[in-house]
């Protein structure tokens, strides 16, 4: 009977198990699309590769950085060269240059920009710009500069700050100095303000030295007072009276020699500053009939040119203007200073003389005035009335 009854127990057991799985059924392939997740995850580390799958939001245009903005130089079909500070390219060789960017402009030495032969073309590509010169010549030696634009819409500008540089030497056996059409060329040397003699070479290797030619010597290039650049010329830092004359350069390369266009040296006495006058009447009153001087005057460095002018009430009247001027050396503080003067002569004064007079000071520098005032009374009213 017990046996019956654990039988009967085991079957019903069976039969529970059994449709409990019955009630299991595949779920539905849309709904199961639906729940399918974007990524794969696993437990603690899912949101994180879902927040890493989102695609990154442009905070605004692309631009060009400095290290995206370079040159190379095509030296052959399919052969490319990275270019440095200086570049070297034999005369008559086809110089190509191209530029990494979209959109980028070219600066060219300023005897290219007026080319008139089509020896010279850029053109834009997808990723890069590219400059084209044919049939190449020594005077083609100088500067080119790759710079990349900014645009927003149709609005584009040069980034300067990124822009890339290569000084180019186009080298010529015959030419050792960058052609000139001139045989003399004047430079104005001015106190203080760094001079540029600027005989260019067209080869690196040429060794250059300064000359006069009246007395004829070798100038001294000492690197402090006179300097030398191979892409630039000789440099006269803080010119003074000496440097003044006929001066040239001499290049030498192998067995060959050559002398560069003359440089005629004429030295200004250039003011730090504009001038500052003093104005001051002989009067700040005075009767109808008496003479008026007013006296400007500026101190400042020798050498300095300094020039007048005035304004003055006589003037609306064409009231004829009459000036005595004078430069002296006066010593101020223990030292040696130019004092520049002007008086302005104002002969039996009448009443249309009354008002402002101004002076303006003028030099290389700038110019500033001065003002003052001068009353002018009648005769009449100055006289004191009798006592009774």
């Amino acid at each position: 009977m017990k046996w019956r009854v654990v039988l009967f127990a085991l079957l019903a057991f069976l039969l529970i198990i059994q449709f409990g799985m019955c009630q299991k059924t595949e779920p539905d392939p849309k709904t199961k699309a639906e729940k399918k997740p974007n990524g794969k995850s696993k437990s603690g580390k899912g949101s994180g590769k879902i927040l890493a799958s989102k695609p990154k939001v442009k905070t605004g245009p692309e631009t060009p950085t400095e290290a995206q903005t370079y040159l190379t130089q095509v030296v052959n079909k399919g052969r490319f060269q990275k270019v440095g500070n200086t570049l070297t390219v034999q005369a008559g060789d086809t110089l190509e240059l191209r530029c990494k960017g979209n959109p980028v402009q070219w600066a060219v030495p300023a005897y290219l920009e007026e080319d008139d032969e089509g020896r010279l073309r850029t053109v834009q590509h997808e990723r890069y710009g590219t400059l084209i010169l044919a049939n190449t010549t020594a005077a083609d030696t100088g500067e080119f500069t790759c710079y990349p634009m900014y645009c927003e819409d149709k609005d584009c500008r040069k980034q300067y700050d990124k822009g890339v540089k290569v000084f180019i030497f186009f080298s010529d056996p015959l030419e050792l100095f960058v052609p000139s059409a001139d045989y003399y060329e004047i430079i104005q040397l001015r106190t203080n303000w760094p001079t540029v003699l600027p005989c260019q070479v067209t080869s690196p290797l040429a060794k250059v030295t300064l000359h006069r030619e009246f007395p004829p010597m070798e100038v001294k290039v000492d690197g402090r007072e006179i300097s030398f650049d191979i892409k630039k010329g000789f440099t006269i830092h803080r010119p003074k009276q000496y440097h003044a004359g006929s001066l040239y350069c001499v290049a030498s390369l192998g067995n060959l020699r050559q002398s560069s266009t003359k440089y005629m040296l004429i030295y200004v006495n250039y003011p730090a500053a504009p001038p500052s006058p003093a104005i001051q009447a002989s009067s700040d009153t005075i009767v109808v009939g008496k003479n008026l001087q007013v006296t400007c005057t500026v101190i400042g460095e020798k050498g300095v040119v300094v020039d007048f002018t005035w304004e003055y009430p006589g003037q609306k009247i064409e009231r004829p203007m009459h000036t005595d001027d004078s430069v002296q050396i006066v010593q101020v503080d223990g030292q040696n200073r130019q004092r520049t003067q002007t008086i302005l002569l104002v002969d039996e004064v009448r009443e249309d003389d009354h008002g402002t007079y101004t002076c303006t000071a003028q030099n290389l520098q700038g110019s500033r005035s001065a003002s003052t005032t001068v009353k002018v009374q009648s005769a009449r009213t100055t006289t004191k009335p009798k006592k009774p």
